[in-house]
C-alpha cells in the first residue's frame, strides 16, 4: 500500500482531535476511527457532567459522525475497543452500545478499564470498519 491509498477523514460533526491525530484514516478498504470521547463537536466541551449514560450517547454519536463522513455505517464496523474509567459502568455502557452495534453481526470487541481518559471522560470508544462491502 502506498501513501496515495491512505487518506484523512474529517468532519465538523464530530469533535476536532485533541492531539496530533486524525478523526479517522482510510487505508485501502479499511477505516480506522480514532477513539472518541464525549466531546460536544460545537464547543469541544465534555458533555454529561460525569453521567456515563450521557457520555456514552455522545461518544456513539461522535463515532457515527466520523463513520458517516467516510461513507460508512455502524453495520460495517468489524472491531471496537471500549475504554472505561470504571468497569462498574460496563453494563450501562454495553446497553447503550448494543443499540448501535448489536444489530446484525456485532463487531469483535475489547473492553478495558483505564486509569484516566482525556478531558476527564468516563468512556472512550474506537473502531475499525471494512469499506469493501459498500
Amino acid at each position: 500500500m502506498n501513501s496515495s491509498s491512505i487518506k484523512e477523514i474529517s468532519t465538523n460533526n464530530a469533535p476536532a482531535p485533541v492531539g496530533p491525530y486524525n478523526q479517522a484514516v482510510m487505508a485501502g478498504e479499511w477505516l480506522y476511527c480514532s477513539g472518541q470521547i464525549a466531546l460536544n463537536p460545537k464547543d469541544g466541551q465534555i458533555v454529561g457532567n460525569g453521567d456515563v449514560i450521557a457520555e456514552t450517547h455522545q461518544v456513539i454519536n461522535n463515532l457515527k459522525a466520523v463513520l458517516n463522513a467516510a461513507g460508512a455505517s455502524p453495520s460495517q464496523v468489524v472491531k471496537t475497543t471500549i475504554f472505561l474509567l470504571d468497569l462498574k459502568d460496563f453494563e450501562t455502557v454495553n446497553n447503550i452500545y448494543s443499540e448501535t452495534f448489536g444489530i446484525g453481526i456485532s463487531p469483535a470487541r475489547a473492553c478495558v478499564q483505564v486509569a484516566a481518559l482525556p478531558k476527564g471522560g468516563k468512556v472512550e470508544i474506537d473502531c475499525i470498519a471494512w469499506m469493501g462491502n459498500k
